[in-house]
């Protein structure tokens, strides 16, 4: 049910604002819980959305082998989960600082809270980028014990880019969405504006991160990993048309994968060079 992947995609830029935040390596002892608060949020919200979705998943030719409509899990045990996950969250971040366990709950809030914006707005693609694009955010208070505005770039970044590849990914259930009244941006505008939509908020991302990067003072190694992200986000589009979503989990999955890993790896490297 959880997979893996599923928190790699933020944890990458998590890390990378921690080192932002501590200008290196953070504590040991840190990284740690931020790894556990960061796999804690992302497990909650996984089981929680397969929870609130499974009447849908069950009805979606694309969903109805998950875990949970498959009949391999039960829903009680998913919502122990939860609880679970959602325990473990709120018990990392006591471990950090008082901040970060005073915010807890609201992340919680938050990354829970997306499974239920498809049944109402166009826009939950965004919403899911601010669950995840939170992350960030979250870790330079788990470092800091307190908020710097420049984070936020970061945090927007983040948002912008999870928001383009959901609206790609969303694409494979246009016909799913307009059957079941579900709202994505795809079923509103259709999937060729879809595919501009992911566009302009990748283009928004990279924009958002090198204003990241000028605000903390980053070099040329920094730079150079934007461009390879760039060059990459570039490829993940080539691999899809309006006409041809064959090869969109290959997008989905790998290729964001690599582009948070790439992108995290050129920052502590240039955070690292200029210490």
């Amino acid at each position: 049910m959880i997979k893996w992947e599923h928190s790699v995609f933020a944890l990458p830029f998590a890390l990378a604002a921690a080192m932002l935040a501590a200008n290196g390596w953070p504590a040991p002892r840190t990284i740690f819980w931020i790894v556990v608060a960061m796999v804690a949020a992302r497990s909650a919200a996984m089981a929680f959305n397969r929870l609130a979705d499974h009447s849908m998943d069950a009805a979606n030719p694309r969903t109805r082998t998950r875990a949970l409509p498959a009949g391999l899990l039960g829903r009680r045990f998913v919502a122990a989960f939860v609880v679970f996950s959602s325990a473990l969250l709120i018990f990392a971040a006591a471990q950090l600082n008082r901040l970060s366990l005073s915010l807890s709950p609201l992340a919680l809030a938050v990354v829970l809270g997306y499974s239920y914006t498809k049944r109402f707005t166009r826009w939950s693609h965004l919403a899911l980028g601010l669950a995840l694009g939170i992350a960030p955010a979250a870790a330079w208070i788990a470092v800091r014990g307190s908020m710097d505005v420049r984070i936020l770039l970061l945090t927007a970044a983040v948002a912008f880019w999870v928001a383009g590849f959901d609206v790609l990914y969303s694409c494979q259930d246009y016909d799913f969405d307009c059957a079941a009244g579900l709202y994505s941006f795809p079923r509103a505008f259709g999937i060729p504006a879809a595919l501009v939509a992911a566009r302009l908020f990748h283009a928004v991302m990279l924009i958002l991160l090198a204003l990241t990067m000028a605000a903390f003072h980053l070099g040329s190694v920094a730079f150079a990993g934007l461009l390879l992200v760039a060059i990459l986000i570039a490829w993940e589009h080539s691999l899809v048309t309006a006409t041809d979503l064959s090869r969109l989990n290959a997008a989905f999955f790998t290729m964001n994968g690599i582009i948070s890993m790439v992108l995290f790896l050129f920052v502590a490297a240039d955070v690292l060079h200029r210490r």
